[in-house]
């Protein structure tokens, strides 16, 4: 068995330590991720406390470790044209920011009001995203949700990056996305590594059930339904060999350090995403 793939850590899953973005880091570089997927709000929340970019760009370099990319929430395919507008006056100040850090990408998911804009539409906002972000030097990653109204799927989201003309347009992957929307894991294989940005790694039980489950149950790689094995086999052969990214939103860790639970995640990746040779 071989691990082909590139280790980050999204600081969701250090949520229930309430640590400051430089903390975050620290564990994430300590835990031995070569990669960190930062949130926004704890950016600013830094900033409101009196940090400096330039300060917090020191230490991510200092730390040796990669910002490979940023969660946020814009509104650029809201059904309302004022929210877009809004979403993406944010988006701007928020991707100027990020590429202060050296970030390299930002998710694009479906936030806001999207039940009644077509995918051609969002297609269209997301070509304009994309412009946006890469004048700015940030790629943005197409992410689709489960729970949204639209983009809800690996299908839709294949349909509205083909459909954007956007060439080399990202996708952003999520096993926990793709179950809640029912999209087919098998759908993966269809997909060429370049075309996928980075990839969500999480697991899922089977009770709650699929219509109710919620972030906050979702486990460690390995510890659930998840087809894990089959999803590393597909990246394998699709050419993927970027980061995998633990993403959790578990409540509680029982006690346990914020740097031990960053360990055991890496670990629990490592082997729930190992693929045999020959892929």
């Amino acid at each position: 068995m071989t691990f082909p793939f590139k280790l980050s850590l999204n600081t969701s899953t250090l949520f229930p330590y309430k640590l400051g973005v430089e903390e975050q880091i620290a564990v994430a570089a300590e835990a031995g991720y070569a990669g960190i997927e930062l949130w926004v709000r704890d950016i600013d929340a830094y900033l409101e406390a009196g940090g400096k970019l330039p300060e917090l760009r020191r230490r991510i370099e200092d730390a040796g470790i990669n910002v490979v990319n940023a969660i946020a929430f814009w509104t650029w395919a809201d059904s309302d044209e004022a929210a877009r507008r809004q979403g993406f006056e944010l988006a701007k100040r928020e991707l100027e920011l990020l590429a202060e850090l050296n970030c390299t990408a930002a998710a694009a998911p479906p936030f806001g009001s999207v039940a009644s804009v077509s995918l051609e539409d969002m297609a269209e906002q997301f070509a304009k995203l994309t412009e946006l972000s890469r004048g700015i030097g940030v790629e943005p990653y197409l992410e689709f949700w489960g729970r949204a109204s639209k983009l809800n799927c690996l299908n839709d989201a294949v349909y509205v990056a083909k459909q954007s003309g956007v060439k080399d347009a990202k996708l952003l992957l999520d096993p926990f996305h793709m179950y809640t929307g029912g999209s087919d894991f098998e759908g993966i294989s269809l997909l060429k590594g370049d075309q996928i940005g980075i990839v969500h790694v999480n697991d899922y039980p089977s009770e709650p059930a699929r219509a109710v489950i919620a972030d906050n149950h979702r486990v460690f790689p390995g510890d659930g339904i998840a087809p894990s094995a089959l999803i590393a086999q597909q990246l394998h052969r699709s050419g993927y060999d970027g980061y995998l990214s633990l993403e959790l939103f578990i409540d509680d860790f029982n006690g346990r350090s914020a740097l031990d639970i960053a360990k055991h995640g890496l670990e629990k990746v490592k082997a729930a995403y190992s693929v045999t040779s020959a892929g």
